[in-house]
């Protein structure tokens, strides 16, 4: 499966998808999954920007490198998206990450400021506040952020036995209602995933968000573009926080609202999440949320 009306190439070992013409937007995808959750969303949004979608490093069709937690900084996958952009061509542009994808793009918008334009961030709140205020509840609801952080080759082992019950129970379980998910999507998700080396590599990218990610993001420092945040109202973030008192410290110019959807926005309320990002990323000044 790929996106409909892209054009396809890889840049500097990242697999790239692009397409539309006007204000460039990049779209960065969370775990277990690939550029393929903007499947929806994607080419709505081409109708009036080019939109590049990426897979990440250690995920979909991109290079895996071999680094440990090191090479999975949120620092390295940062700036080697911007890297890859402006291979393409694009020195500015907006940036919209959902799940892991949103706290690469979180980072992005504070070690490039002058690259970031807006930033959208879907279903997460910052890294370091995630951690801080951790209790029982986080712990159950969230117990792949310690799971996956496991040393001795542990994680690795224990999904690579089984790799798509893994992927298809994470996402059923934080699915409910809306629209389900795209058969051939999840078979992408899979084969992807299926990869010993996408396993290996996903574990670094949540044991660097356990550690050097948190020396990165200490102090609190604020994300000086526009910023969208969004959530789905039934998921564990949307449950959990106020998510926007809690992006005002990291924020100066902040908005958001809750979607209709648990954690998967872009696939499960893909109508909300199209228009509530176009109004964002085409809105000359947007109103600030109060």
């Amino acid at each position: 499966m790929k996106l409909e009306s892209f054009t396809y190439r890889t840049v500097n070992g990242i697999n790239c998808a692009v397409a539309g013409d006007g204000p460039p937007v990049l779209l960065l995808h969370g775990y277990p999954q690939t550029h393929l959750i903007w499947h929806h969303v994607a080419p709505r949004l081409a109708a009036d920007h080019t939109v590049i979608a990426t897979d990440l490093r250690g995920y979909g069709d991109s290079h895996k490198p071999a680094t440990g937690p090191a090479g999975y900084a949120k620092r390295v996958m940062a700036a080697e998206q911007v890297e890859v952009l402006a291979s393409l061509g694009f020195d500015r542009f907006a940036v919209v990450g959902h799940d892991r994808g949103g706290r690469v793009a979180h980072r992005m918008a504070l070690d490039h400021p002058d690259v970031v334009t807006r930033l959208a961030v879907l279903d997460i709140v910052p890294t370091l506040h995630a951690y801080a205020t951790a209790d029982a509840a986080f712990a159950q609801g969230y117990y792949h952020w310690f799971f996956l952080t496991a040393g001795g080759g542990i994680p690795e082992r224990l999904i690579g036995g089984d790799p798509e019950f893994w992927i298809r129970a994470r996402m059923t379980a934080r699915h409910h209602g809306g629209t389900p998910f795209d058969p051939a999507a999840m078979a992408e998700y899979v084969r992807c995933f299926s990869d010993p080396a996408a396993i290996s590599a996903s574990c670094d990218d949540y044991r660097a968000a356990a550690t050097i990610d948190l020396e990165h993001d200490s102090p609190v420092r604020r994300v000086a573009c526009p910023v969208l945040a969004l959530w789905g109202g039934q998921s564990f973030v949307g449950r959990t926080y106020d998510v926007l008192d809690v992006w005002r410290e990291y924020a100066s110019d902040l908005r958001g609202e809750a979607l209709p959807a648990d954690h998967y926005l872009p696939e499960e309320a893909p109508e909300a999440t199209t228009a509530a990002l176009r109004a964002f990323l085409t809105r000359s000044s947007p109103p600030a949320a109060r």
